[in-house]
């Protein structure tokens, strides 16, 4: 399996300085945070979009997706979210990356099967889009469908290819769902893994990789039996708690720890 960090956890970080980190603690990849604080989002122009790539490219590190905020189960108008959904494949299309990522968003103002049937005809339209540009949208484990079985009711609609499922460990687990469920439900749509770790359900502030209680090493002894060779990525959520450790001084430990995990499953 390969690895990758997301920008989640340098929010705002020069992509010179994120592809340094990457370089220096041994990452293949990067999972760029699409927002307009960052330096990478839908808004840039194609100049900027050409520049971004050829740094990833000089450094070796891969694009691992664009992480968007498009909410494709939420109540209203589908306009605005296939477009925003749109605007996130064309980046990821510029930038040489293969995934965009998505949430559900399906709220409290609707009932779960109105929320999968929105979820399920926006991805259908947005599949044949990605499809065009060599792109697979994946719904993240999150929110209204945070485990792999909520997920799955929407992916079994949509049955494109250019649609798939990212797979929050976080999520699932404080859906009362676990890995091996998890795996089994997601594995037709699986795209890539996102690893994290919290002290518990009350408190999900982030830590370093192995300091909390989320089942990282059942859930990569899953993969691992299952001959899943894909893609984890650490999203370290400092975005979101401004008292968390710096990333940047864990990256080294974290990418040590899912390399013992690794070998443990062999």
């Amino acid at each position: 399996m390969k690895l990758a960090f997301s920008t989640l956890g340098v929010p705002g970080l020069p992509l010179d300085d994120v592809l340094a980190l990457a370089t220096a603690h041994g990452y293949h990849g990067v999972e760029l945070r699409a927002h307009p604080e960052e330096p990478v989002h839908p808004g840039i122009d194609r100049e900027q979009r050409a520049d971004a790539a050829a740094r990833f490219k000089g450094a070796g590190v891969e694009v691992l997706g664009v992480a968007g905020y498009a909410r494709v189960a939420a109540p209203g108008e589908d306009g605005p979210v296939l477009d925003d959904v749109r605007a996130l494949v064309d980046l990821a299309r510029d930038l040489g990356a293969r995934y965009v990522r998505v949430f559900p968003g399906g709220g409290d103002e609707q009932g779960p099967e109105e929320a999968d049937a929105t979820a399920a005809r926006r991805l259908g339209v947005a599949a044949e889009y990605a499809a065009d540009r060599g792109v697979r949208v994946l719904l993240e484990t999150h929110d209204s469908h945070r485990t792999g079985a909520a997920a799955s009711r929407i992916l079994g609609t949509v049955g494109h290819r250019n649609v798939g499922a990212l797979w929050d460990v976080m999520h699932t687990w404080l859906g009362g769902e676990q890995p091996v469920a998890s795996y089994a439900a997601l594995s037709p749509y699986l795209g890539y893994v996102q690893v994290k770790d919290i002290a518990g359900p009350d408190d999900t502030v982030p830590l370093p990789l192995g300091a909390g209680v989320l089942p990282l090493a059942e859930c990569v002894e899953v993969l691992s039996r299952e001959g899943w060779d894909g893609w984890l990525c650490w999203e370290y959520e400092a975005r979101w708690y401004p008292a968390a450790a710096p990333l940047p001084g864990l990256l080294r430990a974290g990418r040590e720890h899912l390399g013992r995990l690794l070998n443990e499953s062999a």
